[in-house]
């Protein structure tokens, strides 16, 4: 099992196990969100999850040994759409995120991609993909599409 460490969490490959805790925890985080936009559902925003769940391109983000979050890098393309970046509420702010996205980023440059993602419209989540370097693309009244271009690794 491959596994990226740092001092406060990890990342390892996910299983069709982890599937329960991503979408609960998916439901809780998107929800703030998605009561603001007029747009959530309680069984859709858990059928989403599973209908769309593929364990070969998520990992789990694991800190203290327990399950804290996942993220998901699937081909798109000629590049990687990221999806179902989800870490618990409790340990925003501590750096996990960002780690997380420097670590799925450092990837995608090395390999010369460009990354797609969209974000709730007034999603907090956008702050953090505005400083890795995502800019906007479009915005429909929902969601904002942003693209990463790959930055030049050092060699």
């Amino acid at each position: 099992m491959r596994v990226r460490t740092t001092q406060d969490w990890a990342l390892r490959p996910a299983t069709p196990d982890d599937l329960d805790a991503i979408v609960e925890l998916r439901a809780v985080v998107m929800r703030p969100d998605l009561v603001r936009l007029g747009r959530f559902d309680e069984d859709r925003v858990r059928r989403r999850m599973r209908d769309s769940y593929v364990p070969e391109h998520t990992s789990v983000i694991v800190v203290d040994g327990r399950f804290a979050g996942c993220v998901t890098l699937r081909p798109d393309g000629d590049g990687r759409c990221l999806e179902s970046f989800f870490l618990d509420a409790g340990l925003h702010g501590r750096g996990i995120g960002s780690g997380v996205l420097d670590t799925l980023l450092a990837r995608t440059d090395a390999d010369g991609l460009t990354v797609r993602l969209n974000v709730l419209r007034g999603s907090a989540a956008r702050r953090l993909y505005e400083r890795h370097g995502f800019l906007t693309e479009r915005e429909d009244p929902v969601d904002v599409f942003m693209v990463r271009h790959p930055r030049p690794t050092a060699v």
